[in-house]
């Protein structure tokens, strides 16, 4: 098992930053492709970003990719995703998720509930 709890959300006005972080603990957390995803009231979950074991290979969706990125520390069991330049849209709950074989180019691909583990989700709330 792979416990994973999202912090760092929280009311931003637009044009702002906030960083989330995803704290693992369990299983090796350094095992894991790590993914975020997000969901905005009333619509479906989405890909956001995703991230390989070893930090090496990232994969960001194309309408954040010029704002958001994503790195982990394995030394600190933990998953970031550094968001700037944050718009109305981007509101939603955000989730971070862990799967042990699939690439990032996969997760990319994949629904969240088909990763191996998820969290709990933290709100992010932009302002106009």
């Amino acid at each position: 098992q792979v416990q994973l709890v999202e912090s760092g959300g929280g009311l931003v006005q637009a044009g702002g930053s906030l960083r989330l972080s995803c704290a693992a603990s369990g299983r090796a957390f350094s095992n894991y492709n790590m993914g975020w995803f997000r969901q905005a009231p009333g619509k479906e979950r989405e890909f956001v970003a995703a991230i390989s074991w070893s930090g090496g290979s990232t994969r960001v969706a194309d309408s954040v990719k010029d704002r958001f990125s994503i790195s982990r520390d394995n030394a600190k069991n933990t998953l970031y995703l550094q968001m700037n330049s944050l718009k109305p849209e981007d509101t939603a709950h955000y989730y971070c998720a862990a799967d042990r074989y699939s690439t990032v180019h996969i997760i990319a691909t994949m629904r969240a509930e088909r990763m191996d583990y998820r969290g709990k989700g933290t709100l992010v709330t932009v302002s106009s």
